[in-house]
């Protein structure tokens, strides 16, 4: 009996939406699991210092790629996956893309960077000891609240993904 394994661009391009989102599910999950309780130990004044600087490098190329990666690559895998009459992967794929622009894009750019954006302009150096509070006060809650939702829908949206090509090939 011989097996054959077929590759063809659809599932290339299936393999890489799994791939990007995976990455990024990732990185959400281990910040929430680890990054956020760690820095919920700091004094204000350090956990005001290190949430700007991590601020400041999560802005590289290989966050954008994976992040923006998958805004661009789950629709066009479920157009694939519609196209290679394949509607229960199509369907899985949909909702990935669906709740990744949603919950993850969606949350990002309504909840997180508004919160990033108005952190950014606060001179932790310059502010007095009560200003530190107020600002963390301000910041730290709505920030992890909005960073759970994109993470649990990362997550699901990475789930939906890999039940498209494991399940209904």
């Amino acid at each position: 009996m011989e097996n054959s394994i077929s590759f063809s661009g659809v599932h290339l391009v299936q393999f890489i939406a799994v791939l990007l989102t995976g990455l990024v599910a990732g990185l959400f999950y281990g910040y929430d699991c680890s990054v956020t309780k760690g820095l919920g130990n700091l004094s204000d004044l350090a956990y005001l210092q290190s949430f700007q600087s991590i601020n400041k490098v999560i802005q590289n190329p290989y966050f954008f790629f994976s992040f923006m990666g998958s805004v661009l690559v789950l629709p066009l895998a479920s157009w694939l996956s519609y196209d290679n009459n394949n509607l229960m992967s199509f369907y899985l794929l949909i909702s990935s893309t669906l709740i990744y622009f949603i919950g993850v894009l969606g949350v990002t750019i309504f909840g997180n960077v508004p919160l990033n954006e108005q952190f950014a302009n606060f001179s932790v150096s310059t502010s007095s000891e009560t200003e530190l509070s107020i600002m963390r006060n301000t910041f730290e809650k709505p920030w992890n609240y909005f960073h759970r939702i994109r993470t649990i829908a990362a997550i699901i949206s990475f789930g939906l993904a890999v039940l498209s090509i494991i399940l209904f090939e």
